[in-house]
Parts: structure tokens; sequence; C-alpha cells
């Protein structure tokens, strides 16, 4: 037997669906939009360069830091034009995924 007084509604496309939320999804992270002036680890690993400093402004596409994940060393760049606002790792340290490496300012 359905409780039709259950359900919720989701608009999507201007077509509107009627369905029960189950809890994973009620637990589920919000979205959030990626906010260009936060980098972050997207891999454990460790610090090997960094090629910033406080203060100096740099230009989408230049090069932040060096790290170095399963013996492969990723280049992290700049995705916007900005200000380094402040470096929070240093060389030889190891970060976990999603740890903040260095904020920007626009």
């Amino acid at each position: 037997m359905n409780d039709i007084n259950n359900l919720n509604e989701f608009i999507i496309d201007d077509t509107v669906y009627k369905t029960r939320i189950n809890k994973k999804y009620s637990l589920k992270k919000q979205y959030k939009p990626k906010d260009n002036s936060i980098i972050s680890a997207f891999i454990p690993g460790t610090i090997r360069k960094i090629y910033v400093s406080e203060g100096q402004k740099v230009n989408r596409g230049d090069k932040l830091l060096v790290l170095e994940a399963m013996k492969m060393k990723n280049d992290i760049v700049s995705p916007i034009n900005a200000k380094v606002k402040s470096i929070n790792v240093k060389v030889d340290e190891v970060v976990t995924k999603n740890q903040l490496l260095i904020e920007l300012e626009t």
C-alpha cells in the first residue's frame, strides 16, 4: 500500500516529479560550486616545490607548486588571475586529499 502523502516534489526542466526520499539521499552533501580562489590537494601526496610567495600576483596557468603523488610530480597551476593570499603548506610536507594548499584573492 503506497502512501501518496509522503512523496516529495522535484522540478527538473519544468517537469514535476513525485518520489520518496531515502535516508542515503537525505544525508548526502549539498552541491557547492567550486571556489577558484581555494587551491586544494586533489590527491594525497607530498609538496616538492613551491613556485610562489605570499603577496605575489599570478596569472591563469602560472605554476603554484608541485604535488608529488604515487611517484608522479603534478604541477598545480592557478585557475585565475589573482594575488596569493596565503600559502598553507611547506616543502616536503605530506598533505591529505582536499587539504587547503594555497588561497588566492582577486
